[in-house]
């Protein structure tokens, strides 16, 4: 079982979470873009969606640590 978080990590991980779920739809673009050019540097682009996969992974750790443990 999870211990509750204070308010004050709550907001910062909120805080966190707003931060990196920014950074990912700014990836999203940035991959669309790259994607729309005629010279696609591949590196480049496998970099930037490694990254995004890795900030979806880190956004779903947080919610999940956000959302409290319901008991049945």
């Amino acid at each position: 079982m999870r211990q509750q978080l204070t308010d004050e990590e709550k907001h910062r991980l909120e805080e966190r979470l707003f931060e990196l779920k920014q950074e990912h739809r700014d990836l999203d673009d940035v991959i669309d873009r790259l994607l729309l050019s005629p010279d696609i540097e591949e590196l480049q682009l496998k970099r930037f969606k490694k990254r995004k996969l890795l900030l979806k992974d880190t956004i779903l750790k947080l919610e999940n640590t956000l959302i409290p443990d319901i008991l049945a």
